[in-house]
């Protein structure tokens, strides 16, 4: 096992809590190598990832480029590029498709709407396995290229699986990581095993919450909450929960949590420290991440 593996399970921190935040998700393809900073540092035009870093800003919309598992040769522009929009709220999930000659024209999407989970008939609709994304980029940390590129490989060697590799989605400490689509749930320190497991379920609509870090839809303290209440119910049904309230602010919030069925539960959870201090990324200084520890969870009987 790798010291990056070894490291991440003997520091044991919880990953509930702990998932990148976007309701939508923009995923470009762009094969070759990454930078640090994809979306400028890439085959990708630097202009139209500076432009689309301002176009989704402050919309709920997260932009990262994505390419298929193998060997990345510094190759030039494909001759299409394939494009996929999420929008990963419960009840309201969906994925959007096409392949573009040029993602020149990407920024000027109407991100405000896609961010709301308003397609607007944009693309076509994917109806193919769900998405397995697997954080690579070994230029913002290594542990996520050591980890995850084998992680990758052997998920698209195993067939019947729609695997991407993705930049930046946060949680390098806990690579291998990745997300599954079209419900946004994230996961670290993934096998094999599990993530076929994690697809499986997503196949039939439902969340494998072991290794989970949390639903991207939400906050970090609505993702803790969600999982939480997942956890002493038994619930699985990726779409029966929503996250309807959090109030408070850093390090104290009580959060809402509401099933389908007219249950709900109020969630206390409480930002704290991990310790002991490890790094927040392969390789950097020592640290102390903040966590999501969930006080208590009361139900609040039928809504």
């Amino acid at each position: 096992m790798s010291t990056c593996a070894t490291a991440s399970r003997e520091l044991a921190e919880p990953l509930a809590g702990t998932a990148a935040t976007a309701r939508t998700w923009l995923l470009v393809e762009q094969p070759g190598p990454w930078g640090a900073d994809a979306l400028t540092s890439s085959h990708l035009s630097p202009a139209v990832g500076r432009a689309l870093a301002r176009a989704v800003e402050g919309t709920g919309v997260r932009v990262a480029l994505i390419r298929r598992p193998g060997r990345h040769a510094d190759c030039h522009e494909p001759a299409v590029q394939r494009v996929f929009a999420a929008h990963t709220a419960p009840g309201r999930s969906w994925i959007r498709t096409t392949a573009l000659a040029d993602p020149a024209a990407l920024p000027e999407l109407d991100f405000a709407a896609l961010g709301a989970g308003e397609h607007g008939g944009l693309w076509e609709a994917y109806e193919g396995d769900p998405l397995a994304l697997v954080c690579t980029n070994g230029k913002r940390d290594r542990c996520c290229a050591l980890l995850g590129r084998p992680l990758a490989a052997e998920l698209a060697a195993s067939g019947g699986t729609e695997v991407w590799e993705v930049t930046h989605i946060g949680g390098h400490r806990f690579a291998p990581t990745l997300f599954v689509l079209p419900y946004g749930y994230a996961y670290g320190r993934a096998t094999a095993h599990a993530v076929k497991d994690a697809l499986e379920a997503a196949r039939g609509g439902r969340v494998r919450i072991a290794d989970c870090r949390g639903r991207s839809a939400w906050d970090r303290p609505g993702q803790a909450a969600d999982l939480a209440v997942r956890a002493l119910t038994g619930e699985e049904g990726a779409d029966a929960l929503d996250v309807t309230a959090c109030e408070g602010a850093a390090p104290r919030w009580t959060v809402t949590v509401t099933h389908t069925d007219g249950r709900a539960w109020r969630v206390e959870v409480a930002q704290g420290v991990s310790a002991p201090p490890r790094p927040e990324s392969c390789g950097k200084a020592l640290g102390t991440p903040a966590r999501m520890d969930v006080v208590a969870v009361t139900p609040l009987g039928e809504r």
